[in-house]
């Protein structure tokens, strides 16, 4: 026993450091996307490019999605109540949530902006783009190489891909400005601007999908529902199984329900026995929180569904 809680102990302090690893993160990304978009405000001002401003107004969208995630992670890290019975762990993941979501109406309003500048070129001063799309791959792969080491989190992995648009769209700027400037092919900035806004909308619209089957409480990815109810008819004792219930929290944190048949006249003794080795099947696959009801053969079940 001694052995058990002394895992559980170091567990738990490295699920707590995992958690105060992504709020670092999350800080320095923020500190980092918000002091460069002031960088940016600047540098377009004296650019008088509209390609920098735009990119700049984006970033400070960034900045406000990336402040509202690391607070939505801090609220996830409240003591559960009675309020909130599971805790606010599902804080963490309406934040990606709402990231993702910033994410999808940046990227539709560049394409927006991208097509009828492919259609009719403007003109755009290459030296000035040059320069700051250096900058902004410097400072957004800084923020992305700190996030990296994130987890597995959802709120983390939306704040990536904000990352991820914002290097991906300063590449393109460094390519386009340079053969731009060799060639005044005006084309293709938005050229490469819509590729960009593609590439990161297919991702985002997978991470959308992790978001929404957790809110939709649907069974975590990989979770073995049959090979898992297998190893439980099994054991001694339990006749019959039925209302298996597993969701996620938080795409990290599982929980499950399962109601058990025993036989009328088990022990107390033999009743412990079958709910310690359920449970340690249980949490062989990967479900943090499980509740087992034991009903006795000939009960009626009033609280199947």
């Amino acid at each position: 026993m001694r052995h058990k809680h002394d895992e559980h102990l170091h567990q738990r302090f490295i699920g707590e450091q995992d958690k105060v690893g992504v709020k670092r993160r999350l800080q320095t990304a923020f500190a980092l996307n918000f002091f460069f978009t002031i960088i940016e405000f600047i540098g377009g001002a004296i650019t008088n490019s509209m390609a920098i401003l735009s990119d700049a107004v984006h970033d400070l969208g960034d900045t406000v999605a990336i402040g509202s995630a690391l607070w939505f992670e801090k609220i996830a890290e409240r003591e559960r109540n009675d309020r909130y019975t599971y805790g606010y762990r599902r804080f963490s993941t309406l934040g990606a949530l709402i990231t993702s979501t910033i994410l999808v109406v940046g990227s539709v309003l560049i394409l927006y902006e991208s097509i009828p500048r492919l259609l009719k070129p403007e003109e755009v001063m290459a030296r000035g783009m040059m320069w700051m799309a250096v900058l902004g791959i410097v400072f957004n792969g800084i923020a992305a190489v700190r996030l990296r080491g994130g987890g597995a989190s959802l709120n983390n992995r939306a704040v990536m891909l904000h990352l991820l648009e914002d290097v991906l769209g300063w590449v393109a700027v460094l390519v386009g400005s340079v053969i731009i400037h060799y060639t005044q092919w005006y084309w293709i900035d938005p050229l490469l601007s819509i590729g960009v806004a593609v590439f990161i909308l297919s991702s985002v619209i997978i991470n959308l999908k992790s978001i929404l089957r957790v809110f939709l409480q649907t069974s975590p990815v990989g979770f073995d529902k049959a090979a898992m109810e297998k190893e439980i008819l099994a054991l001694e004792n339990v006749l019959a199984l039925h209302d298996t219930h597993v969701w996620s929290l938080d795409g990290n944190f599982n929980i499950l329900s399962i109601h058990l048949v025993v036989p009328e006249n088990l022990s107390p003794a033999g009743q412990s026995e079958v709910r310690a080795k359920a449970d340690k099947i249980i949490k062989s696959y990967e479900i943090d929180h499980p509740t087992i009801a034991l009903e006795f053969e000939g009960d009626d079940c009033v609280q199947c569904d």
